[in-house]
């Protein structure tokens, strides 16, 4: 059927419930301060059934703490704009290569079948430093963890995706960014900063692999986020460098992933996006 030019009056008036019928899964939505947890709402408000992803023994080790997993569930649940809509979690060291694909598969049988949106949010805090003071073991937690998992969650996806009819609508795949290529980087956390930038760098080829599934590929740089990891001074002086004078919360870039995951974005893909709210370097 050919596209029109210009949408009808009724299609230009936006629907509350965009994702109504959808499924997501988001990974690294452990805890109610982190921006995978801000997402997930997101997604939930706009009618997704979701599978969220936690490693409680990586935010455990963490200075801010660990959530217990039916908490941030019940707060996500709290969101959802479908009453028909699910919410389920479940645990993946994602460290382990195969943990991946399984992980995948677990969430589509959990959600009917079929994964429409995925958000690789996971990171690896820590185990890291500046170049005199890396190792072979830091660079290789971070590859493992930010890196080479993503690549085979993809990878398990799009095989799920592959085999649906050709062209299922809504497929929509975001990875996240740290920023490392602006301004002065990240010298102090190498190691991060190197595979984070490789999701950068893979993100055209990757949508140009799963264009033919209908599927767009997108990764965010939500710049300095209040995810209660810093206090005090050093707190004030980031705040200060956005010219709204506040650190970005993680519902900034919830917002933005969440209208890529809706139809509204279907035109975007391959495309790293700055969402920093003018942070200044």
């Amino acid at each position: 059927m050919p596209q029109l030019p210009h949408p009808t009056a009724e299609a230009l008036r936006r629907d509350p419930l965009p994702l109504r019928g959808r499924t997501a899964l988001v990974t690294g939505a452990s805890r109610r301060g982190g921006i995978g947890h801000a997402v997930a709402r997101r997604l939930a408000a706009y009618g997704a059934s979701l599978y969220l992803h936690h490693h409680v023994p990586h935010d455990a080790a963490m200075p801010w703490g660990v959530d217990r997993p039916e908490d941030v569930v019940a707060a996500v649940r709290e969101a959802l704009g479908d009453p028909d809509a699910r919410v389920i979690d479940g645990p993946g060291d994602l460290s382990d290569p195969a943990v991946p694909a399984e992980l995948i598969s677990r969430a589509a049988d959990a959600l009917g079948g079929r994964i429409d949106i995925l958000v690789a949010n996971h990171a690896l805090s820590g185990s890291d430093g500046i170049l005199d003071a890396i190792d072979a073991d830091m660079l290789d937690a971070h590859w493992a963890v930010d890196t080479r998992s993503v690549i085979l969650l993809i990878q398990a996806y799009a095989r799920l995706r592959a085999a649906l009819p050709p062209r299922t609508h809504g497929g929509r795949v975001v990875m996240m960014t740290s920023g490392q290529d602006i301004a002065s980087g990240m010298p102090g956390e190498i190691a991060y900063a190197l595979q984070k930038g490789a999701l950068a760098s893979i993100t055209r080829s990757l949508s140009s692999t799963l264009a033919e599934h209908a599927v767009t590929v997108n990764t965010i740089n939500p710049g300095p986020v209040d995810t209660d990891y810093m206090t005090g001074d050093d707190y004030a002086a980031i705040a200060a460098m956005f010219p709204a004078g506040r650190w970005g919360m993680p519902d900034d870039p919830a917002r933005l992933i969440a209208w890529l995951a809706t139809d509204e974005a279907e035109w975007v893909t391959g495309q790293v996006i700055d969402s920093e709210g003018g942070f200044r370097r």
